[in-house]
């Protein structure tokens, strides 16, 4: 079995070759070849979306585009959308899967892990300014590239820069991912098959990346990188926990989110539904099977704090419903306002944008107008966006081209939910928001 992670899906669709599946021997299918593409269309009712706020026609044609262009068309599997306002759901819709349908998040594992961590800061066991290097003493010793890779050995120099834990949360540590394809430092990822979650465990990830060098000094660049699985180790070390168990007894279980997690359970495997790439002759290729032949429902050596997570749109829509609301949900604090207040701040040096910090060749982000927080992304001038949308929005996404968005000025929140890699296939998360904003009454 190929690597468990997603990176030789976007090789695959970076260099245009033959897909190298997830899973073995992968089927090419064509539209609707699945009995999850040929399930009932389910949309809301119009009376709440109303009450809330939207014009209930305009918030219809969201769902009624997403068939039309990328599930009739073959170009998607299947779809899941929500649209809130507050606490109260407005629209949801769905076509080719069930609402309670248990998704591959991907990168939108990354928030949650994010939350872990800044609960451990809240609690006084760790510190942003802090040197990495403190809790994973195997960093001590990281160098910065100047030369070598391949049959050559690396060459490094001394950073000028202290790597932090801060340079942890947003992305400036210069570490990087295997899929960016630009530099030795990737290649040495790929070689050393960094992201393979059933051959690796934390440690063995942890002693790979130490003899790697870092692409830039820490906190001068910004890079969409493995940083959020270092952060899901520093948890492990810091909490003396697995990272699945703090996620249960710290997030998971006092949110009600039942459903999400590294393994689902044997008893709901029937909910998982085919995950598929992009093939650019037959659309999709299916990379990871249903149910319980699905490798989410197997379970990982490593926990990836990255990417590892399963979920349905209800609990991710309770999760981005307390981060709306201050960082409490029913009763239940997870984190203070002040500390969320902080995650979705822009942290980029000097305030700056991903235009002046990204190296990174993709990310789950557009770039102009955009900011990085700790753990999101963050609209800082929605003029250079182009996109209708709030200052203070922040949101994220995964490689199989989920997404959500928090809007706390207009009160919003949209989680959208299907499986297909790679993100950046179709514009379809940028047509959403700008649908979803078009349908706010005056």
């Amino acid at each position: 079995m190929l690597p468990c992670s997603w990176l030789p899906i976007r090789r695959a669709m970076s260099t245009g070759k033959r897909l190298r599946s997830m899973a073995a021997s992968p089927a090419r299918i064509p539209s609707h070849g699945n009995s999850w593409g040929r399930r009932r269309i389910d949309m809301s009712d119009s009376s709440t979306a109303l009450e809330l706020g939207f014009l209930p026609d305009r918030l219809a044609r969201v769902g009624t585009h997403i068939q039309a262009k990328y599930l009739d068309s073959g170009k998607l599997p299947f779809g899941a959308l929500l649209i809130g306002r507050g606490d109260e759901v407005a629209h949801t819709w769905a076509s080719g899967v069930d609402h309670d349908a248990i998704f591959r998040i991907a990168s939108m594992t990354k928030p949650i892990t994010s939350i872990a961590f800044m609960q451990l800061v809240e609690q006084g066991k760790v510190a942003l300014s802090e040197p990495v290097a403190k809790y994973i003493p195997e960093f001590a010793d990281l160098g910065v590239f100047v030369s070598g890779g391949g049959n050559i050995p690396f060459v490094s120099r001394p950073p000028t820069t202290r790597l932090n834990i801060i340079d942890v949360l947003r992305h400036t540590t210069g570490f990087t991912y295997s899929f960016q394809e630009r530099t030795p430092i990737d290649a040495a990822y790929r070689k050393t098959e960094l992201e393979h979650w059933m051959k690796n465990d934390s440690q063995s990830f942890i002693n790979h990346l130490s003899q790697i060098p870092l692409e830039f000094d820490p906190g001068t660049c910004w890079n969409y990188s493995v940083s959020t699985d270092v952060l899901g180790i520093l948890v492990e070390r810091i909490s003396g926990q697995s990272l699945g168990d703090y996620f249960r007894e710290h997030i998971f279980e006092p949110l009600g989110m039942k459903d999400t997690g590294f393994k689902v359970a044997a008893d709901q495997a029937h909910r998982i539904p085919p995950c598929y790439a992009f093939h650019p002759k037959d659309k999709m290729v299916q990379t990871d099977k249903a149910g319980a032949e699905s490798l989410w429902a197997q379970g990982w050596k490593f926990e990836s704090g990255g990417g590892g997570l399963a979920s349905t749109i209800h609990d991710y829509h309770r999760f981005c419903r307390m981060l709306l609301n201050g960082g409490a949900l029913d009763g239940v604090q997870i984190i203070s306002p002040k500390t969320l207040e902080l995650m979705t701040a822009n942290h980029l040096p000097g305030g700056g944008d991903l235009t002046q910090h990204s190296k990174s060749l993709f990310s789950e982000a557009e770039n102009a107008g955009i900011g990085f927080g700790l753990g999101f992304a963050c609209n800082i001038d929605p003029a250079a966006t182009m996109l209708a949308g709030s200052k203070g929005e922040f949101y994220w996404g995964g490689m199989y081209s989920t997404a959500f968005l928090i809007d706390p000025v207009e009160d919003l929140i949209m989680v959208f939910m299907t499986q297909l890699a790679p993100s950046s296939t179709y514009p379809i998360r940028r047509e959403i928001r700008t649908m979803m904003y078009a349908a706010l009454a005056a």
